[in-house]
């Protein structure tokens, strides 16, 4: 049997699916996320969410009503469905931070923006609106915490759901030859010149990491 380890604790239904196919499954979480104290910024034309983490720190802000009437940009489909649920008007909606980034800079290069990230956030974002001349205020929200711990038994296969989550499962362990299955090319990035044994999510969500992992072991059985 294929042992496969995720390095966050899944859902009961999506842990289900991978023992439906069959599959050992090990969880751990390699990452912690948690909100931070923060001040609103100034009123912007436009708002912008790359992560449904910043999503939830900013909705639990006592003035977030204040922010609803301000159209929305966002990363993931997840991150827009969730600003959608809370009123937000989401009107740009991308998978991956540079395509948002390109869509931003043509369409909205006379915009004022205001960027609420995480402390480990990438510079795709930033770097594109400060080239382009984009004014724009960043604001942390939430922090991401590395928790790295050794695990024991070898997996075959590992789930990585982001490059922080691939920095912390290295400080105290080794890729040799599992297949990695990363939630996005980002993640996958974060692998680079350690393992060429990389499986990408055809869309950046967590079920779709699972899909392909199930997929790739179902393939290899047959």
């Amino acid at each position: 049997m294929n042992r496969v380890l995720s390095t966050k604790i899944l859902p009961t239904n999506l842990r289900q699916m991978l023992l439906n196919a069959g599959l050992s499954i090990v969880e751990a979480n390699f990452i912690e996320t948690h909100p931070v104290t923060f001040t609103m910024p100034a009123p912007t034309d436009l708002l912008l969410f790359t992560s449904q983490n910043a999503v939830g720190s900013v909705i639990r802000h006592p003035e977030s009503h204040s922010l609803k009437a301000t159209k929305t940009m966002c990363v993931g489909i997840k991150t827009k469905a969730l600003l959608e649920e809370n009123g937000f008007i989401v009107i740009e909606s991308e998978d991956y931070a540079d395509e948002l980034a390109k869509r931003i800079v043509a369409k909205y290069s006379e915009r004022s923006v205001a960027f609420f990230s995480g402390n480990l956030r990438r510079d795709t974002l930033p770097d594109a609106l400060t080239s382009a001349g984009i004014s724009f205020t960043e604001t942390v929200v939430y922090e991401t915490l590395l928790t790295p711990q050794k695990i024991s038994a070898q997996p075959n296969g590992i789930l990585f759901f982001s490059p922080s989550g691939v920095e912390s499962f290295l400080k105290y362990n080794e890729i040799t030859t599992e297949t990695c299955f990363c939630i996005g090319t980002t993640t996958a990035d974060a692998l680079s010149g350690i393992t060429k044994n990389i499986i990408i999510a055809n869309r950046p969500t967590v079920e779709n990491t699972i899909i392909q992992c199930i997929n790739h072991y179902k393939t290899s059985q047959s």
